[in-house]
């Protein structure tokens, strides 16, 4: 037997995103946004609320940069997402954030997320809290890096459970990609 829960916004996983902006002072800002994906193979995809500081920013600047949250600054990349800039104006260095300026897009890359797309925005719909983003560019520590490429093992990002309200760390590999299905042919 199955139980219907309605319309709710209910995929899993869903990637814990911080969003960074800086403002028309160059005051660096992030927030916390789980409800985003790519949404073609250069384009994010973010669902945001008009209200936020953030949203207001990067209208202004026309770019945001979009880190991963990773297990070791759970504390910090909730923070950011319960703390309004507009009441906090330091929430970002309250959450012990620091700022290095993108070479790519005008916006902060947070020294502590070790993985961060630069993204100009494409599109800002306030009638459906819609942000598209196009990436310029992504970075990542030499940290996470395997054979040149990111390692999600070494990266440890988080994933935002909407049911229970949970973060949850990323578990084992359970199969290759584009692989391991050939075993039914």
């Amino acid at each position: 037997m199955r139980k219907n829960f309605g319309v709710k916004p209910y995929t899993y996983p869903q990637p814990v995103f911080i969003i960074g902006t800086y403002d028309e002072n160059g005051v660096p800002d992030a927030m916390n946004a789980a409800w985003g994906g790519i949404s073609e193979e250069n384009r994010i995809s973010i669902c945001l609320d008009p209200t936020h500081k953030t949203v207001s920013n990067l209208v202004k600047t026309g770019a945001f940069t979009v880190s991963m949250a990773t297990e070791s600054q759970t504390i910090p990349c909730d923070y950011v997402g319960i703390v309004s800039a507009n009441d906090v104006p330091d929430k970002f260095a309250k959450a012990g954030f620091h700022a290095i300026k993108s070479e790519k897009v005008n916006a902060p890359i947070i020294e502590e997320l070790p993985m961060c797309l630069e993204c100009k925005v494409l599109s800002w719909e306030e009638s459906t809290c819609t942000l598209i983003g196009e990436i310029m560019n992504v970075n990542a520590d030499e940290s996470i890096l395997t054979e040149g490429k990111i390692d999600a093992e070494k990266l440890r990002p988080i994933v935002y459970d909407p049911c229970g309200h949970n973060y949850y760390s990323l578990g084992k590999v359970v199969g290759k990609a584009f692989f391991c299905g050939k075993e039914l042919n």
